[in-house]
């Protein structure tokens, strides 16, 4: 790991370090994405079928893409009680949170006595993509899938990176098909990303896409916005924990090496602190953790290459530090970590105090862990219900109201030297 005290002489040039750009903006990644999105819109579901070969090893013709109601009910049949009772469990708390931040339609009356609101609508057909690789990520499932069902919206795909033997995890299958998906396409990484965008003969486009990624899943996201709705740009994991002397160093490195061992080893997680003592007991904790975790190869080399231990001077600095990098995830281990909250203006997500570990959100407690990575917090939130709701706004005059409005209408148009619009609102009032 790497480690930065305000009184190291290069104190500036190391936080330079710790928040370079991440891979979301590599430029060889988006090059090679370029590619992949390209074949994909010249050659559909042949393009597909090379690159799940080339990519996941399976062999798959388009006809296949599709996961069969047999696949499905396998799955559901391969479902042990723990496994359905975590599913529920946490899809009962993903669902209520959505349905209590879902939009609604409201109207008012404006100064002309018209009446003015807003009406939302789901999405009629929507993109998810769900990332397999080292782990099958089924919360993600949940995270994702069930905001769209929450919302009414009536067709839900989903494109996930089959494994050698061109199946999926049957545990990622029930969590998918318990959250509402209509959809299930045997297709992964930046190409699946294209097929939603542009559609092909198997797997019809979308409207807008959800859901987090690799890197090549990111970079195929910002390269087809526009193409597509983008929900935002979700990549490999963070974590950045901020804490005072109070805080425990065991509870600390655990969270870290949490959110390192994803498998990609772009993840990148900080630790900053006020206190000298706690960066040297989280030191060593890391390095008496490490050796026990099954993935331990994993989070090593996300470690070497963008784990920080930072020292800030005081508690504004450390701030200052965590609203620069814009984390993911942002732990406060302090003894007044609400308080500390109200200066934490670009997370993704926020997590207070010794009980509160980034592994709650990820999994269980209801917010959605689809969150803005690579800096991407100071500009996006995490993903909410409401972006799988069309916002329309809606306008009734009546002539009366009409008449109100006349005079401002006219003297903008004549302003703007457009005739022909305020000739529109004046022969509805002609005698």
């Amino acid at each position: 790991m790497h480690i930065a005290r305000h009184t190291d002489a290069g104190f500036a040039a190391q936080i330079d370090r710790a928040a370079a750009a991440s891979s979301l903006f590599d430029p060889v990644i988006e090059q090679r994405t370029r590619a992949i999105v390209d074949d994909v819109r010249a050659r559909g579901d042949a393009a597909l079928a090379e690159l799940t070969e080339r990519f996941d090893g399976a062999k798959l013709a388009p006809a296949q893409f599709a996961v069969t109601t047999a696949e499905l009910l396998g799955a559901s049949l391969a479902a042990d009680e723990p496994l359905r009772a975590a599913v529920a469990e946490a899809h009962q708390n993903i669902a209520s949170f959505a349905k209590k931040s879902a939009r609604r339609a409201w109207a008012q009356k404006n100064s002309h006595g018209a009446a003015v609101g807003e009406k939302f609508d789901p999405f009629t057909r929507v993109g998810i993509y769900i990332p397999g690789g080292t782990a099958p990520l089924v919360s993600t499932a949940l995270m994702t899938i069930t905001l769209a069902k929450a919302v009414g919206c009536p067709e839900i795909v989903v494109c996930t990176p089959p494994g050698k033997d061109g199946t999926v995890n049957p545990a990622l299958l029930f969590a998918a098909k318990t959250a509402g998906a209509t959809e299930i396409n045997k297709v992964g990484g930046a190409q699946a990303i294209a097929a939603m965008a542009f559609g092909t003969a198997k797997i019809q486009r979308v409207q807008k896409i959800f859901g987090p990624g690799n890197a090549y899943v990111v970079a195929a996201k910002r390269l087809l916005f526009g193409h597509v709705a983008i929900d935002l740009l979700p990549g490999p994991s963070e974590v950045l924990v901020l804490a005072d002397d109070s805080a425990n160093p065991r509870f600390v490195a655990a969270d870290l090496l949490a959110q390192a061992e994803h498998g990609s080893g772009h993840e990148r997680v900080w630790l900053v602190t006020t206190s000298g003592k706690l960066l040297k007991a989280v030191e060593k904790e890391i390095a008496r953790q490490l050796p026990k975790l099954e993935r331990r190869e994993y989070i090593a080399k996300a470690l070497e290459a963008n784990g920080w231990l930072i020292q800030a001077r005081d508690m504004d600095s450390a701030l200052a530090l965590v609203n620069r990098l814009a984390p993911e995830h942002c732990e406060i281990m302090a003894s007044n970590a609400r308080a500390l909250s109200a200066g934490v203006v670009t997370a993704g997500a926020i997590f207070l105090g010794d009980h509160s570990p980034t592994v709650l959100g990820d999994y269980v407690a209801g917010p959605s862990h689809t969150l803005p990575t690579g800096g991407g917090g100071a500009s996006f939130a995490g993903l909410t219900v409401d972006q799988f709701q069309r916002r329309t706004s809606v306008v009734e005059y009546s002539k009366g109201a009409l008449k109100q409005a006349l005079g401002t209408v006219l003297k903008f148009a004549e302003l703007e030297g457009l005739g022909a619009h305020g000739r529109s609102a004046s022969i509805r009032v002609e005698r």
